[in-house]
């Protein structure tokens, strides 16, 4: 936190030096003293905090450690000094702790141009307390990458954001979803110039379309022109070359895009879920036509409760709540195959909360949805799958469909912190940066590079199996990104902490971002995208 004074709505919060009275009356030597005795607790009354003399000293260290909301409250919880009205500005009544949050979330780019009434709004949606508004913006920011570098493996193209919001793309370019104002194929990553000085945070890719979000809330769409065209499908008849900003968006602050078949949505930074051309008001709840650009709000369960992060599968979403009794995963669309993780493969129309979590104790962090599959990491690491099992998806042993949430037992030994799901298939990525893959091997898109003898078939597999190939990058990883599509031209991107981007699976439009050699159409090992990302 700084310690100059404050003078706009997003600067940080004033030091104050405040003298203790007390101290100043008696000799040094008295003073040293007296501080020796007062050790945790003081020698006045208990739950009096040794460094109550200089509480802007307090305030400072609370914040430039970026604790977690959840030590905030603690601190609360077990000491009155930090529940106490501070006396500080911008609003005397707050406690300590409030404060340390307050100015934690005036640091954050989706915080920074709200309004004072917007602010008040956001933090009531949030539950009341800036402790929780701090923690709904921070489980987003762990959950997409955003303002972070990323890397998104789209169906035959591939976009790269650098951790400054430059966006790189490179493959298939039928539609223009490349950006670079033509048709052409590239091979090698090349930057889109004509977002010079805007800042991209977060990325989607869908068959031939492009969306990017910027750190001003803006959505810029290129490839068909059309929200709800079906994948590969020839609705659209017109193609937009260059990003485009999406008009109907721009009175919502959108920090999240997701594309799924036959519909998009996006998230706004309140937490509302907006989508696009869902097509029958049996799936969203709202009635649009295929082509239709006008944004819908989700309605149902979602409408009160604030979402963090969303991720669109084929022809159903799902939406990562954040409330102040927890995390919380809810689905809507369609059931087949039951990916929609109530038990049943009946579709919902509406938002529906999977119970299932709660019976499993376990508190959601992260969200994936794949073709026919979704998976969920917990805040304690384990790893749930659901939906369709084909060809392993779910990394359960077998290929059984799986109508509820059920825990990964083969990852028992591993604490996770990130997933991604694909057209039947997985990645999980552990806390210690190892990567481990389950499901269809074709296109070698697993990173295992193991060939079925007798013919040029990969090998599916049907536990988690650590991706050796990673593994020998000696490289600590952080995001996974595979091609979340129903065609067999899956690849899939590996991004290091340190930014560098490795990419393996099929190649054959130049999504990998190098050139094969001759009559190769996939590489089944990891191979460096000669690309910082940092």
């Amino acid at each position: 936190m700084d310690a100059t004074a404050s003078r706009g709505a997003s600067s940080s919060l004033p030091l104050h030096l405040i003298v203790d009275d007390t101290l100043a009356l008696v000799s040094p030597l008295q003073q040293s003293f007296q501080r020796s005795q007062r050790l945790c607790f003081g020698d006045a009354a208990p739950g009096e905090f040794p460094l109550a003399a200089n509480p802007s000293i307090v305030l400072h260290v609370l914040t430039s450690c970026n604790l977690e909301p959840e030590d905030l409250a603690h601190l609360e919880a077990t000491c009155t000094f930090f529940r106490k009205p501070a006396n500080f500005p911008p609003d005397f009544d707050l406690s300590m702790s409030e404060l340390a949050a307050l100015d934690m979330c005036q640091k954050r780019a989706i915080f920074k141009p709200m309004t004072a009434h917007e602010r008040e709004l956001f933090k009531q949606r949030c539950g009341g307390s800036w402790k929780l508004v701090l923690r709904f913006i921070m489980a987003g920011e762990a959950c997409c990458r955003r303002e972070k570098s990323q890397a998104i493996a789209g169906p035959g193209h591939s976009i790269a954001v650098t951790a400054s919001g430059a966006v790189y793309t490179f493959g298939s370019n039928n539609s223009g979803q490349l950006g670079h104002g033509n048709l052409e194929e590239e091979w090698r990553p090349r930057v889109i110039r004509s977002l010079q000085g805007i800042r991209i945070i977060q990325a989607a890719a869908g068959a031939g379309r492009t969306m990017l979000v910027s750190d001003a809330g803006r959505v810029y769409a290129f490839g068909k022109d059309s929200f709800g065209e079906v994948e590969y499908g020839g609705q659209g008849s017109r193609v937009v070359t260059t990003p485009q900003m999406v008009e109907s968006l721009k009175d919502i602050y959108v920090v999240q895009a997701a594309i799924g078949n036959f519909f998009t949505a996006v998230l706004s930074r309140e937490g509302h879920v907006y989508t696009f051309s869902w097509g029958n008001d049996t799936r969203l709840g709202h009635q649009t036509e295929p082509n239709d650009v006008q944004p819908h709000l989700l309605t149902g369960a979602l409408e009160n409760i604030p979402v963090v992060q969303i991720a669109a599968g084929y022809c159903y979403l799902l939406a990562l709540a954040c409330q102040p009794t927890g995390m919380s995963v809810y689905s809507v669309g369609c059931g087949l195959g039951g990916k929609l993780g109530h038990g049943s493969r009946t579709d919902e129309k509406y938002p529906r909360l999977i119970e299932q979590f709660q019976n499993l104790n376990i508190q959601p962090v992260v969200v994936a949805a794949g073709a026919w599959h979704a998976a969920v990491v917990g805040k304690d690491g384990r790893v749930c799958t659901w939906g369709w099992g084909r060809y392993g998806c779910l990394g359960h042993g077998n290929e059984e469909c799986e109508s509820v949430p059920k825990v990964v037992e083969a990852l028992s030994g591993v604490k996770a912190v990130h997933v991604a799901t694909g057209d039947y298939t997985t990645f999980v990525v552990s806390d210690k940066g190892d990567v481990y893959s389950f499901g269809c091997g074709e296109s070698s898109s697993l990173g295992h590079n193991t060939i079925i003898e007798g013919n040029n078939r990969h090998t599916n597999v049907l536990s988690p199996e650590l991706v050796t190939s990673l593994k020998r990058v000696n490289e600590r990883m952080v995001q996974i990104s595979l091609t979340n599509s129903i065609y067999w031209n899956a690849h899939t991107f590996a991004l290091t902490d340190s930014g560098k981007l490795y990419a393996f699976g099929a190649g054959d439009k130049g999504q990998l971002g190098t050139e094969l050699v001759a009559q190769q159409s996939e590489r089944g090992t990891p191979e460096r995208v000669e690309i910082d990302l940092n």
